[in-house]
């Protein structure tokens, strides 16, 4: 077990100006979050002698031990990483990378920026559901189209429309087929929970607690967010998730509109402060031309 500590520099004089891998920085992110070599190694697919020698290597580049990490050694990566980005993007002023989370669609805005902007260099990254904060902070993207709920300070928020908020089902569960149901409804029903959520972000998507109070009954937990639907197409839990009713996650899955309930916002996030053009040309982009599907 690694423990998370920061220690002392290797040495005394200021370390040379270095151009910093941020592949690496990613790497001791990763160890960092599962505190142990083994287990990172795992998630990055890599090997683990492989892995301590990226590490190793980062050290010399920063002129730190990483071996005993406190929290200052994320936020201290994470300035190493903005200044490196902010060096690059001085170079490069013709260049982003828009993220998008599940389910999320932003070809058209992309096209649009592109076609606006000829000569920039326009990438796109699907992230993690839960990625989208660190993301931007670590200068993986410069901009973000996702859901809230997550922690928004550091960050420039732009609601874009908002989705309501369903109830999937499976095809034969008793409330399939429904017009809509009350959370009175489902007061019963277990649904799944998602190891090391936020907790706002689970609070909201599990309504919980019920305005009356009472908790949410709890179903099965689940290492993705997509696991979900196995626990619900079996009949096992049911989840609220965003959408419109009549759109299909599969064909044993069924949704059904909740009543009463505070609809989910999609956004676009930027960091705040950032002045890049792209930034500001994407942000108007994507208010005029990201809006809610039909029902």
């Amino acid at each position: 077990m690694l423990g998370l500590g920061y220690t002392r520099r290797m040495t005394d004089s200021a370390p040379p100006v270095v151009d910093l891998d941020l592949r690496l920085v990613g790497y001791f992110v990763v160890v960092a979050e599962h505190r142990h070599f083994g287990r990172a190694a795992t998630a990055l697919r890599v090997a683990q002698p492989s892995l301590s020698r990226q590490i190793r290597r980062l050290e010399q580049q920063l002129g730190v031990r990483l071996l005993d990490r406190t929290p200052r050694a994320r936020a201290l990566l994470r300035s190493a990483a903005q200044a490196t980005a902010q060096a690059r993007a001085a170079a490069q002023p013709s260049r982003i990378i828009i993220g998008y989370t599940t389910g999320m669609i932003v070809t058209q805005a992309v096209r649009e920026l592109r076609r606006e902007h000829p000569d920039a260099d326009v990438q796109v990254m699907h992230l993690d559901w839960d990625q989208a904060r660190n993301a931007l902070l670590d200068h993986r993207v410069d901009a973000v189209v996702t859901r809230l709920p997550f922690p928004t300070d550091q960050l420039h928020v732009t609601i874009l429309y908002d989705e309501p908020r369903v109830l999937a089902v499976a095809a034969d569960h008793r409330l399939a087929g429904r017009k809509s149901v009350t959370l009175d409804d489902i007061a019963d029903e277990p649904m799944p929970r998602v190891r090391h959520s936020d907790p706002a972000w689970s609070a909201f998507w599990r309504i919980d607690p019920r305005p009356d109070g009472r908790r949410a009954p709890d179903g099965p937990f689940i290492e993705a967010l997509e696991d979900k639907f196995e626990l619900i197409a079996s009949g096992q839990a049911v989840a609220i998730t965003a959408g419109f009713h009549g759109n299909s996650l599969r064909p044993d899955i069924t949704t059904v509109p909740l009543e009463n309930v505070e609809p989910s916002h999609v956004v676009l996030a930027t960091r705040a402060g950032d002045r890049s053009r792209l930034v500001a040309a994407f942000r108007k982009i994507a208010e005029a031309h990201l809006t809610a599907p039909s029902p």
